[in-house]
């Protein structure tokens, strides 16, 4: 395969592998080199003309283009502008339950979660004692090694908040932290505070609410003699009790698994985003639950989720969920539509329009079930929509607070970044997964070599469940974990 015209309504085509001055498309000679991942036009176009792509309109064309040129950021502008009144007008399609339920080896919690990794977190209220956090980590891996059970990580997660914030900025920050607390992929959980930050343990200890006090410990570090020593006391009487989980088969209906892009290329919404539409719908069909954030590459795309909507209330709920983000970037004085980003373009990725079309199609055909504000975790099983920035990090944090134990992340240019709960990368295209393997867990660029959709799902399908099972994924292999808290105001 060289090319692909993705709907018969479009105007434009999208090359597969370079191709050459001289190549022919849809009977159209290519006027000039056109790279991978970029658009090729099949008519000609004239200036303030829509190009069509995925069946719809994508932005204009800023000058005339010639049928055999190629069309990018350079010479297309967006449709889109200010905010916009939508209308309810529902088409659903009912994804029919699944014959064949399939299972995972996960660990069932006592509040009923299920984790898909036992690991123990240390958690710092505030920046000021992330080093602490560290230190302690440090000592205690040293102290366990070679009888760690069936504990498969110990891990600080460092951040610089927590103190010096107000209004939204302080609360986001309790609230990512507190979700972190009750996440299933935790067996246990040492909270570390300094004592005289904004988020006071006493306060944090509340909004946490009950927990296992064998499983979860809190202190302040300014209150004891040695932090060190009295931290690896806590994470040792912690050990003895996750130590001896144990995994034991657990139905895919409690897999809870986030849907995120970035460094997109123009193979995106081809190879990998339809990929994961496949699985989310999978998912759907054995009672789990997917979650589709990144809301800013939601315009453009908006209405198609809003009309997938179960019902008025959501779709009430999803209308404030794109308006709301238009509102937080016009306040800033920000332009609403400043994407997509330079790798994007680089890729073949022209306007926002484009890019949301192909980043939406991560969440398939589903009905939307749910809308999640930042922060809040997951209540209703199916497909969810969160609200959270396109940033990498801060929206792979929001899913995973949100109770999801994976993240799928599709890229077509690369990116090495783990959350707090396996992140696995899918590559849009073969030369990637070939340079980026330490990268890159799955390979969906061969669809665009021509391998059908049913094997690479089915061989996906599998992949996603050894690594719920227990198999690490590269982030985990190469010890990349972070956390990101959405941060908008003034730090005083």
């Amino acid at each position: 395969m060289d090319y692909i015209k993705i709907n018969p309504a479009d105007n434009v085509a999208v090359a597969l592998r370079d191709l050459a001055k001289g190549s022919v498309v849809e009977g159209v000679t290519l006027s000039m080199d056109i790279p991978r991942g970029h658009k090729i036009v099949l008519n000609d176009l004239k200036a303030g003309e829509n190009v069509i792509k995925y069946g719809f309109p994508i932005g204009h064309v800023t000058r005339d283009a010639a049928a055999g040129s190629m069309v990018d950021h350079s010479c297309i502008k967006t449709n889109l502008e200010g905010l916009l009144e939508y209308s309810y007008e529902p088409a659903l399609v009912e994804i029919p339950d699944a014959q064949l339920k399939r299972t995972f080896k996960g660990f069932r919690r006592a509040d009923g979660q299920v984790g898909v990794r036992n690991q123990i977190w240390v958690i710092p209220t505030v920046g000021c004692v992330n080093g602490i956090c560290q230190q302690i980590v440090d000592r205690f891996k040293a102290e366990i090694a070679g009888r760690e059970g069936s504990v498969d990580a110990v891990v600080a997660f460092p951040h610089n908040y927590g103190c010096s914030q107000l209004g939204g900025d302080h609360e986001n920050t309790r609230t990512i932290l507190a979700d972190m607390v009750h996440h299933p992929n935790a067996g246990g959980v040492l909270v570390v505070s300094l004592g005289c930050e904004n988020n006071q343990l006493d306060a944090f200890r509340e909004l946490v609410g009950p927990v296992d006090e064998s499983r979860v410990r809190m202190f302040k570090t300014q209150e004891v003699d040695d932090e060190v020593e009295y931290g690896l006391q806590q994470l040792h009487e912690i050990f003895s009790v996750c130590s001896k989980d144990e995994r034991e088969d657990v139905p895919v209906s409690e897999l809870r698994v986030g849907l995120k892009c970035g460094g997109s290329d123009g193979l995106s919404g081809i190879t990998a985003n339809p990929l994961l539409g496949v699985f989310s719908d999978w998912i759907v069909a054995q009672g789990g639950t997917t979650v589709l954030t990144e809301v800013p590459e939601m315009f453009g795309a908006e209405t198609i989720l809003m009309n997938r909507c179960q019902d008025e209330a959501t779709f009430d709920k999803t209308v404030h969920l794109i308006n709301d983000f238009k509102e937080y970037f016009m306040k800033q004085g920000m332009p609403v539509y400043e994407n997509p980003s330079p790798g994007n373009k680089a890729g073949g990725i022209s306007t926002l329009e484009e890019k949301s079309l192909g980043c939406t199609q991560k969440c398939g055909k589903s009905i939307v079930r749910g809308v999640l504000k930042y922060g809040e975790r997951l209540s209703v099983k199916g497909l969810n929509l969160l609200s959270a920035p396109g940033n990498d990090l801060v929206a792979s944090t929001a899913l995973a607070s949100a109770g999801c134990q994976l993240v799928l992340f599709t890229t077509g240019r690369g990116t090495p970044f783990g959350s707090f709960v396996p992140t696995m990368k899918i590559s849009t295209n073969t030369p990637l997964f070939e340079k980026k393997g330490n990268w890159i867990d799955f390979n969906a660029g061969v669809l665009a070599q021509g391998e059908p959709m049913a094997d690479v799902s089915a061989r996906f399908i599998d992949f996603v469940l050894a690594a719920a099972s227990g198999a690490p994924v590269n982030n985990e292999k190469n010890g990349y974990r972070e956390l990101a808290i959405f941060k908008s105001g003034v730090t005083l």
